[in-house]
C-alpha cells in the first residue's frame, strides 16, 4: 500500500482495499493501460452502431478499389473462381422413394428443368445462373451484402424470361437499394429492415431505383416481405443487421500499396529520363565576357552520341538513381501476405507468385481452401438453397409430376456442390483417391465430385461409351471387361484393380 492508502485505511478500510485491488488488476493487464507506446484502442459500440456510421463509406471505398486497383480486382476474381466457379453452384436433386432409394427418373427430370431455368433466371434476362451467382458473390464480398427479390407469379409488366414458362425470377439488388439511413425505432425499422422483438426480419424497405441514378424514383421505398427477399450478408459480429465488406480490415493497407507502387513507378520514370550534367570548372578558366559563358547550351541526347563541346575546366557527370527500388518486391509481397490473411485468400493466388515446392504449395492451398469452403457454405445457405427450393415449388405448379412412390418429405432434398480444391499434382491426387476408394473410405461418387463433375452424368457417359465399344469391338487400356475379353485381346489387369493396361500384354 502506498502512503495515501495507509492514511485512508484506519478510517475507510474497504475503500483502501478496493484501491489496492484495482491497482493490482491494472498491473496484471498491461494492454488496458494507454501509454506512449500502447494506444489501447477500444470499440464499445454495438455492431449496428459501428457499421451504421462506417458501412456506406467502406462500401464505396471497396468499390473504388475494385474499379481501380489491379490487386483488388484479381483478389475478387479469384474468390469468384474458387467459391462459385465457371458452372456456378451445382445442384444434384436427391428425391427418395419410400424404400429409401433415390428416384432417378424424377431426379433427372428436375435436373433438366433446373438447367433450362438456369439459362435466364433473373428478371432482366441478361445473365445466366452462373453469371448471376458470380456477380452476387462479388457484390456481397466487396460491398458486404447483396439482396435478391424473388419475383413469383404473374407481375404486371413483367414477362419471366426463362423459356420453360416457370413464373419465378430473381431481381438482384445492390445494397444501396435498402437504405442504411432508414431508421424508425417505434416501428422496429433498423437500417432499412423491419424486425420483430426477437430481431427476426419481417420486411425489407426497397428503393424503386438506385440512389446513384441521375433519374428515376430514387427516394421512394416499398416494403418487401421477408419470404420474398434473399439477403446474402457478410457479418463479423453477432446482432449485426447489415453486412460489412470483406476488405474492411485491409482497405488502408491496399490503398498504401497502391500509392507506394505509384510513387515508385513515377520515380522510376523520372530516373529513366535523367541523363548527365556538366560540372563547371574554376572561374579563372572562363572568358572575361560572362555572356559567352552563361549562354545556355542545347544538347540533343541520342543513343550512342558523343558530346564534344566541353569548355576548359568542365567535366561530365552521370546522374545515378536507385530506382526502381530493389526492395519493392519484397515489401509488396509482405503486404500482400497480410491482405490475403485478412480476406480468406491464399497469398500465391493473390500475388500470382507460385514459386515453391509441391509440399509448400499444397499446404498453402489446403489451409486457404478452408476459407473457401466456409464462403461456399455461406453462399449455399443464404442463396442457392432458398432459390432452388422456391423454384422447385413453382415447378410443381408448372406441371412437374411426382410419382406416388416418392417420399414427399424428401422432394426438396439436394446436394449442393461448389468448385473443388484444384489438384497441384494430378497423378498423386488420383492415386490417393484410388487408395481411398479401395479401402472403403470414399465412394466413386465422391471421387467424381472431387473432380468437379456430376456423378450421374459421368456414369451415364461411361455406360454409353462402354456399350459403343462393345458393339464396335473397340478395346483400350481403359476398357474393363470379363476375363474372357481380356484373354482374347491380350490385355490383362496388371494392377489388380479392375482396370486393364494395354502396355502389359504377355
Amino acid at each position: 500500500m502506498n502512503f495515501l492508502d495507509k492514511a485512508i485505511a484506519p478510517f475507510a478500510p474497504s475503500w483502501a482495499a478496493n484501491r489496492a485491488r484495482a491497482r493490482a488488476q491494472i498491473k496484471m493487464y498491461e494492454a488496458v493501460m494507454p501509454s506512449r507506446l500502447q494506444k489501447a484502442k477500444r470499440e464499445g459500440r454495438s455492431a449496428d452502431n459501428a457499421l451504421g456510421g462506417a458501412g456506406q463509406s467502406l462500401r464505396e471505398q471497396a468499390r473504388w478499389l475494385d474499379e481501380n486497383h489491379d490487386l483488388v480486382i484479381g483478389l475478387l476474381d479469384k474468390l469468384e473462381d474458387r467459391v462459385i466457379g465457371a458452372d456456378g453452384i451445382m445442384v444434384e436433386p436427391q428425391p427418395l422413394n419410400k424404400d429409401g432409394t433415390v428416384n432417378k427418373e424424377l431426379g433427372d427430370q428436375i435436373r433438366r428443368r433446373w438447367a433450362s431455368w438456369s439459362l435466364k433466371p433473373e428478371v432482366t434476362g441478361i445473365f445466366s445462373r452462373p453469371e448471376m451467382e458470380r456477380l452476387v458473390m462479388r457484390t456481397a464480398l466487396r460491398d458486404g451484402e447483396c439482396f435478391g427479390q424473388q419475383v413469383i407469379g404473374r407481375i404486371p409488366g413483367l414477362v419471366h424470361p426463362n423459356s420453360n414458362g416457370t413464373a419465378y425470377s430473381i431481381e438482384t439488388l445492390e445494397p444501396d437499394f435498402i437504405p442504411f439511413n432508414l431508421n424508425e425505432v417505434g416501428k422496429g425499422i433498423k437500417q432499412g429492415i423491419k424486425h420483430n422483438g426477437w430481431g427476426q426480419p419481417i420486411e425489407y424497405y426497397k428503393l424503386y431505383d438506385h440512389p446513384g441514378n441521375a433519374t428515376g424514383i430514387r427516394f421512394k421505398t416499398k416494403a418487401v416481405p421477408k419470404e420474398r427477399m434473399l439477403h446474402l450478408a457478410f457479418r463479423r459480429r453477432l446482432h449485426q443487421v447489415r453486412g460489412v465488406s470483406i476488405l474492411h480490415g485491409v482497405i488502408t493497407r491496399l490503398s498504401d500499396i497502391k500509392d507506394y507502387e505509384e510513387a515508385e513507378r513515377v520515380a522510376a520514370r523520372i530516373a529513366a529520363a535523367l541523363g548527365f550534367y556538366i560540372k563547371k570548372g574554376e572561374g579563372a578558366l572562363y572568358d572575361e565576357d560572362p555572356s559567352t559563358n552563361d549562354a545556355p547550351r542545347k544538347v540533343d541526347i541520342a543513343p550512342g552520341m558523343i558530346f564534344d563541346d566541353l569548355r576548359p575546366g568542365e567535366d561530365l557527370g552521370m546522374v545515378e538513381s536507385n530506382r526502381p527500388n530493389v526492395h519493392l518486391s519484397e515489401f509488396r509481397n509482405g503486404q500482400i501476405r497480410m491482405v490475403a490473411a485478412g480476406t480468406r485468400s491464399g497469398y500465391s493466388s493473390v500475388a500470382r507468385d507460385y514459386n515453391g515446392t509441391y509440399s509448400a504449395q499444397r499446404q498453402e492451398l489446403v489451409e486457404s481452401w478452408d476459407g473457401i469452403t466456409v464462403l461456399q457454405q455461406w453462399f449455399i445457405a443464404h442463396w442457392s438453397r432458398p432459390v432452388f427450393r422456391q423454384w422447385l415449388q413453382m415447378e410443381l405448379l408448372n406441371g412437374l409430376e411426382v410419382p406416388e412412390e416418392v417420399d414427399q418429405s424428401t422432394l426438396y432434398d439436394a446436394v449442393y456442390l461448389g468448385p473443388i480444391m484444384p489438384w497441384i499434382d494430378p497423378v498423386k491426387e488420383v492415386n490417393a483417391w484410388k487408395e481411398r476408394v479401395k479401402g472403403g473410405g470414399a465412394s466413386h461418387a465422391q471421387w467424381i465430385r472431387a473432380g468437379g463433375k456430376n456423378p450421374q452424368e459421368v456414369f451415364r457417359q461411361i455406360i454409353a461409351e462402354r456399350k459403343f465399344f462393345e458393339e464396335n469391338g473397340l478395346y483400350f487400356d481403359t476398357t474393363s471387361g470379363d476375363e474372357s475379353e481380356e484373354s482374347s485381346t491380350g490385355i490383362d489387369d496388371a494392377d489388380g484393380d479392375g482396370s486393364t493396361n494395354a502396355n502389359s500384354q504377355e
